[in-house]
């Protein structure tokens, strides 16, 4: 026993660690799993895709500045169908009385009413995100009972909740799709409560874990768990099928759950590599919810990895005997029909395969990506899109673009606001500038005493007193030494003055006057607190146009010359169009980086692996076809993409499809010593067809699920593109890479890069000491490594340290 202590491998030994200390992992993963649990609600929820834009965008500047300048209030366009209208004019002041509602805008144009549908333009007094606004929103929509209404806002709109249950209904269905599949493929039917165990630890270690980066983007959290379940399941499958494959070879639970577990943690690590790699393509995006999407799922890999190496193998020794009592036979059928067909067509498929593989290269170079959700072509709309496109469909567009500029030069203002509500597709243009107060007076036209007397009703000389007291706050003496009457000051700047000093208790005012005052005041508050902010104005423009296009970006083009011929540099654009143009901006860096990064690290892994520089090259080339392929079919269909799906699924389909062509390979590099190279590729098929099929499935059924399920464009494209990107690495890699293998054999031995000088065919007959690597036949196939003594017929390829034939043993028994 203790000379076979001292020659085990390291990892034997580590293995054997794990299995006999298991109940002590037990307890580990236990607490764990509690806190884990319990850290689950610590973990807050970014909705909001902008903020993972760079610091240095315009968007994010300007969203900055925003929050931290401006009160954004809520908003909402009710659109009452089918309605005359004087009803229509009765539903207005209906509204108008509304507590919660600042303001309706209805008038008779057709900006507002046509083909007896009318549209209120509803502003509440807080914002969309109060509960007040929410609370106003549902009296607006009762007041409208009986009425064909459709509803166009952000008011009460959480998105975020709504996505949950649909991933909880997605996760629900997509354990019982793997249920059944791990059924099929298992050998015992109570691998499956292992595997559930194991996939719902490693689950919840992710997300309990995910409060160490403070917030996750709500499409993280939304996928991750799916997308875990289907990159890292196949650990799990790998590990229990080894075991199984021990207990056949006559060895007790223990020993097998130890040589299984010391082949497995080699075998797993260097798969997960290739689906790491992709995951940390994706986190070096610009735009840094792929750093966030990256981050997560990486860490789920680890934790699925951890779960399958020290919890798995405790369970496996747990339920060995009902896994035992519960074993079925074989439900997967042998495939070697399919392997024979496809190697039939070997002169065929190749060459159309290259053929669609330039095509779709090209195509998918072709693909129209969209940079906002709404813009999308994704059939699955929630009730709140849907009611958006009928609004938008009678009333045209309303694509809402800011213009921050630096405060207090009211003239530039009214200037910028002039030339740019001149241009065709504004619609309408406000700004504190263009308020008006009265017929043909504006919040900011400079008054006079007499003129602001008769605006506000106070006396006269109690204007001129303050005015002058304004010219020695402003430090503009002419105030005083001149007549005062020509001393002219904007409205907002003197009004907000003679509050000042009447809060100061300096003003007398009637009651009558303090009333009208006051009336003015509130309505002043309104205004200023969207419109000014401590060092900033905002000019808010309202343009029938779409959120982006080479129309918009021209748009914006034309408003921020118009803003800086007036302030210079200083000038920044904010909206739905300004965010599209600056994710579309990062798009084109970020997808050339995660493409070739992406290839790079698994052909990296790939010829480390394999030893071999041309073998890489055929791999990596049937799963980028299979992705070029999958961005062809927008191209086909006439449909955009949503970018952000292009840029996690090209990098989670190589870097995970690409373990099927590993598993496949490697069964043909083994077989194709011990036989012809057409019939390694046949029985390659054969065998690797049960752990494809698995792995596949789940990751294929999950993107599907995700895509058929959530109304959530983001979500959902994303789950269509990897469950149609997963279904196609299937079908080549089963159909295209054994020929590509047999073909391209001859590549492969010569780019082979293994250092072979230690390595040679043997053909002995008797007892040998060896040190090292043995592949080939000691009576019987071998391919691992040793360290002691063989007695026996050798037939193999060895790479030892130490090698010779021990005569005198042999010399011994004769």
């Amino acid at each position: 026993m203790d000379q076979e202590k001292h020659t085990e491998t390291l990892m034997t030994k580590l293995a054997r660690f794990i299995v006999d200390k298991r109940k002590a992992f037990y307890l580990i993963f236990l607490a764990a799993f509690l806190f884990c649990a319990a850290s689950i609600n610590k973990v807050e929820i970014n909705n909001d895709i902008t903020s993972y834009l760079p610091d240095d965008t315009e968007t994010r500047r300007g969203l900055t500045l925003m929050d931290e300048e401006f009160v954004t209030l809520g908003t909402a366009d009710l659109m009452v169908s089918n309605i005359p209208l004087d009803t229509a004019w009765e539903l207005s002041h209906k509204l108008e009385i509304l507590p919660g509602i600042s303001g309706v805008v209805f008038d008779e144009t057709d900006d507002h009413y046509h083909d007896s549908a009318a549209l209120f333009s509803v502003t509440f007094d807080a914002p969309e995100d109060d509960p007040a606004a929410v609370t106003a929103l549902q009296a607006a929509q009762d007041a409208l009972a009986g009425y064909d209404v459709s509803v166009s806002t952000q008011v009460g709109r959480d998105e975020s909740a709504s996505l949950q249950k649909e991933m909880t209904v997605i996760l629900l269905i997509a354990a019982a799709v793997i249920v059944v599949v791990l059924l099929f493929t298992s050998k015992s039917y109570m691998e499956v409560p292992v595997y559930l165990i194991v996939f719902a630890t490693a689950a919840v270690l992710n997300m309990g874990t995910n409060f160490i980066f403070g917030t996750i983007s709500f499409i993280t959290n939304s996928i991750a768990v799916v997308l875990q379940l289907a990159l890292a399941i196949d650990y799990a499958i790998i590990f229990c099928h080894r075991y199984m494959e021990e207990r056949d070879n006559g060895l007790d639970p223990r020993e097998a759950d130890i040589a299984a577990l010391s082949k497995a943690i080699v075998e797993i690590s260097s798969s997960s590599l290739t689906t790491i790699s992709g995951l940390v393509a994706l986190m070096l995006m610009q735009l840094r919810i792929g750093f966030d999407m990256g981050i997560v799922l990486a860490k789920g890999i680890v934790c699925s990895m951890l779960c399958v190496f020290l919890l798995m193998p405790g369970l496996l020794m747990l339920f060995s005997r009902p896994i035992e009592a519960t074993r079925h036979k074989n439900l997967v059928p042998s495939i070697d029909f399919w392997g024979r067909g496809v190697l039939k067509l070997r002169y065929v498929l190749p060459p159309i395969f290259l053929v669609v593989l330039v095509a779709g290269a090209v195509l998918s170079g072709r693909c129209e990506y969209v940079f906002d959700t709404n813009d999308a072509d994704f059939d699955n709309k929630p009730d709140w899109r849907i009611a958006d496109e009928k609004v938008t469909d009678t009333f045209g567009k309303k694509n809402t673009i800011a213009v921050l500029v630096p405060r207090g030069d009211y003239d530039k203002e009214k200037t910028v606001l002039r030339q740019v509500e001149a241009l065709g597709p504004v619609t309408s243009a406000t700004g504190l500038a263009n308020i008006e107060v009265e017929d043909g007076r504006m919040l900011t036209d400079a008054l006079t005493p007499r003129q602001f007397s008769e605006l506000a009703g106070v006396d006269v000389e109690l204007c001129r007193l303050l005015y002058q007291a304004y010219g020695l706050s402003v430090e503009e003496y002419g105030a005083i030494f001149q007549n005062p009457d020509d001393y002219a000051v904007p409205l907002i700047d003197i009004f907000e003055f003679l509050l000042e000093q009447k809060d100061k208790g300096v003003v007398d005012l009637t009651a009558d006057q303090e009333e009208e005052v006051e009336d003015l005041r509130a309505e002043l508050d309104l205004g200023l607190k969207q419109l000014r902010g401590e060092n900033w104005s905002r000019l808010v423009f309202v343009a029938d146009i779409p959120t982006e296009g080479e129309e918009t970006y021209a748009l914006l083009d034309q408003i921020r010359a118009i803003a800086q011929d007036q302030y210079g540099e200083d000038v920044i654009l904010v909206g739905n169009s300004t965010n599209a143009f600056d994710l579309a901006s990062s798009f084109s860096g970020d997808n050339l980086k995660i493409s070739v990064l992406t290839a790079l690290f698994v052909m990296v892994i790939l010829l480390f692996t394999f030893k071999s520089a041309g073998l890489p090259v055929l791999l990596v080339l049937t799963i980028q076809g299979s992705i070029w392929i999958n961005f062809s079919v927008p191209v086909l269909t006439d449909t955009n993409l949503f970018f952000l799906s292009y840029l996690v699924v090209s990098s989670i389909q190589m870097g995970a499809t690409i373990d099927y062509a590993i598993v496949i390979t490697n069964r043909y590099l083994e077989l194709k010593e011990s036989m012809g190279h057409r019939e390694a590729a046949v029985a390659s098929l054969s065998q690797s067809f049960p752990t494809v099929l698995t792995s596949g499935t789940i990751m294929a059924v999950a993107g599907f699920l995700i895509g058929g399920i959530s109304t959530d464009a983001t979500i959902g494209s994303v789950g269509q593109a990897l469950g149609r990107g997963t279904v196609t690495s299937i079908f080549l890699v089963m159909t295209v890479l054994p020929q590509m293998l047999v073909l391209g054999d001859l590549l492969i031995e010569r780019t082979a890069i293994t250092l072979n000088r230690d390595r040679k065919q043997r053909f002995n007959q008797g007892t040998m000491r060896l040190d090292g690597h043995v592949r080939g036949h000691v009576a019987g196939f071998v391919d691992g490594e040793f360290k002691g003594v063989i007695h026996g017929s050798v037939d193999a390829l060895i790479e030892s340290k130490y090698q010779e034939l021990d005569r005198s043993q042999e010399e011994d028994e004769t």
